[in-house]
């Protein structure tokens, strides 16, 4: 029943996905966390994320934001990734839930209260690189950069295939800092490695249905399900926590 629900989270992921570009992890992250740990939910995500974001980086090949940004996030998302992977092997499981749980709720709470935030690209250059860093940890430690990655790169308001573009490459980044530092500190087992593999199919067989979803539901009803959807999980994962303690 358990892997049932892996696959679910992928699928909504998957959905998520293919109607915005990114975000996947916002979703299958928390729902496999309440049902395993978090180093099982950021461990599986590592492939299904390496492989769905190496396609669109390559389908969007030509709509990179100039290399100057994207370049300076990826790479700084690709060292504190490996910082945040090493804090996952050392850091107390009900800590890391923890984690997820508050910053699934950031992200909403940002998402509600500053939908309409600009930066213009003079500012995001200036501060690309702590924002890059701090990305890569949260992503390494816990599976979510978007309430620092999403927001940052939201705010800038770029036309929809160059944020698929950037956000893809900072993505394949930071699990490509992850992988091999997972393996090292035996996170990176061949159970969590074949089911991870496996993950990959539910999240890119519904990546056109979320495509599909886009085109005719508007994205604000679409974006107000998808918040409701993690409150309810953001607000489990905290009360399992409060409950185990």
């Amino acid at each position: 029943m358990e892997f049932f629900y892996i696959f679910l989270s992928f699928a909504l992921g998957g959905i998520l996905k293919g109607a915005t570009g990114a975000g996947a992890p916002i979703v299958a992250v928390p729902i496999i966390t309440l049902f395993y740990d978090v180093p099982t939910a950021v461990t599986i995500f590592v492939i299904p994320n390496l492989l769905s974001n190496l396609w669109q980086v390559w389908a969007y090949r030509r709509d990179q934001l100039p290399p100057a940004l994207s370049y300076r996030l990826a790479g700084t998302g690709l060292v504190g990734a490996a910082i945040g992977t090493v804090m996952l092997a050392y850091l107390p499981t009900d800590f890391l839930t923890m984690m997820v749980g508050v910053l699934v709720v950031a992200y909403i709470g940002f998402r509600l209260a500053k939908p309409d935030w600009k930066l213009e690209y003079a500012a995001a250059l200036r501060i690309v690189l702590p924002v890059g860093t701090v990305a890569g940890v949260l992503q390494g430690a816990v599976g979510i950069s978007a309430p620092v990655s999403l927001t940052f790169l939201n705010a800038m308001k770029p036309e929809r295939r160059q944020f698929i573009a950037t956000i893809s490459l900072f993505f394949i980044s930071m699990a490509a800092a992850q992988l091999p530092v997972m393996i090292g500190f035996g996170l990176m087992t061949m159970e969590r490695f074949w089911i991870s593999c496996l993950a990959l199919v539910p999240l890119m067989a519904f990546m056109p249905l979320g495509a599909l979803i886009a085109r005719y539901v508007p994205r604000g009803v679409f974006d107000k399900i998808i918040l409701v959807m993690l409150g309810f999980i953001a607000v489990q994962l905290i009360a399992d926590v409060i409950a185990g303690g």
